[in-house]
């Protein structure tokens, strides 16, 4: 079979996008448990980190999680906004969250959801440590 200068030329595109798959779930997150005891823990201020996975999916989707604590009082930072969208689930405490201006008071057991560039802030407003989980779909947080 001969193949042709322009039949390989359009050939080469899914030629690409085949080994491009293949590179990607090569170098993808692979199913793995995580118990809680063996994340390292990072401090920074008021607020101590774990992080639990970063990388990308099989099918190529930036994904990372990690949890926080916060000491009552405390902000982990100011607003901010970024491409990744950000799923937040609260397990302790109580957390004051801000998305484009509105102010919502959560409790253990609630989530929150945080669109691609919509500014937001988190806060603990109470008495107590505040504990929660994070998820950035989409593309890294900066």
């Amino acid at each position: 079979m001969n193949i042709g200068r322009r039949d390989a030329c359009a050939l080469l595109p899914a030629l690409c996008a085949a080994m491009s798959a293949f590179a990607s779930e090569k170098d993808a997150l692979k199913s793995a448990a995580y118990p809680f005891e063996s994340l390292p823990l990072a401090k920074e201020g008021q607020a101590a980190y774990r992080d639990i996975l970063e990388g990308r999916t099989r099918t190529g989707d930036y994904l990372e999680a990690h949890e926080t604590v916060l000491e009552a009082g405390a902000m982990p930072h100011p607003a901010h906004h970024h491409a990744g969208e950000e799923l937040f689930l609260i397990s302790s405490g109580t957390i004051e969250v801000t998305i484009a201006g509105k102010k919502t008071i959560l409790g253990p057991g609630s989530a929150f959801f945080v669109a691609s560039n919509e500014e937001h802030a988190l806060h603990n407003v109470g008495t107590t440590l505040a504990q929660y989980f994070a998820v950035t779909l989409g593309q890294k947080a900066s």
